[in-house]
């Protein structure tokens, strides 16, 4: 998995009025949630510094520096002002080798579809997966091999194995299909 290094500073102030303040000073309030037996941490970023960050479809292991506090952490969610669109709050996950992590991961498709090959069209039903794994077992993304998907059939979240992964999503929902198109259809009818 790739990491991204951030730096933060360590804020004091709390509330919708702090939060304002540093807000029209370019900067983002933060947290990071679960660490063991410690209270959440809560700083600052700058704008700048995370928009690499939370502008990819990537998933990063992130290195947080809050000066004396060094830890890492996964993006858990993002809050977007609902007209302008700027971020408003950023929250992480503090993450520990030995303790598993949800998260979600994008799916990468990989191969010609046979479905395809005979006039199908290859959809895509899901971009990402929710996976539970420890840090050094999550990849960046999950390659699902779709050589073998013929017309109209569909690869299943419960069809899918990952090593050192488990997947979270219901077991009946499709990933991917392959449809049938008009001139699949008349191909077809016409044999």
């Amino acid at each position: 998995m790739k990491t991204f290094d951030l730096k933060g500073e360590i804020r004091d102030d709390f509330g919708k009025k702090a939060a304002r303040a540093y807000r029209r000073e370019g900067l983002i309030p933060c947290v990071v949630y679960g660490g063991h037996n410690e209270e959440n941490v809560n700083f600052v970023v700058k704008n700048s510094d995370v928009r690499n960050l939370i502008y990819t479809s990537e998933i990063y292991l992130v290195n947080l520096d809050l000066g004396e506090k060094k830890m890492q952490a996964i993006l858990r969610e993002i809050q977007f002002h609902p007209v302008k669109d700027s971020i408003l709050h950023i929250d992480f996950l503090h993450v520990f080798e030995n303790v598993p992590v949800e998260i979600e991961i994008p799916i990468r498709l990989e191969g010609l579809a046979e479905g395809v090959r005979a006039g199908g069209k290859l959809s895509l039903d899901m971009r990402k997966l929710k996976v539970r794994a420890l840090p050094a077992k999550l990849p960046e993304e999950l390659v699902v091999n779709v050589e073998n998907l013929g017309l109209g059939k569909s690869i299943q979240v419960g069809e899918l194995e990952f090593e050192g992964i488990e997947l979270l999503n219901a077991k009946n929902a499709v990933v991917c299909r392959v449809q049938l198109t008009r001139a699949a259809k008349a191909a077809t009818k016409a044999e």
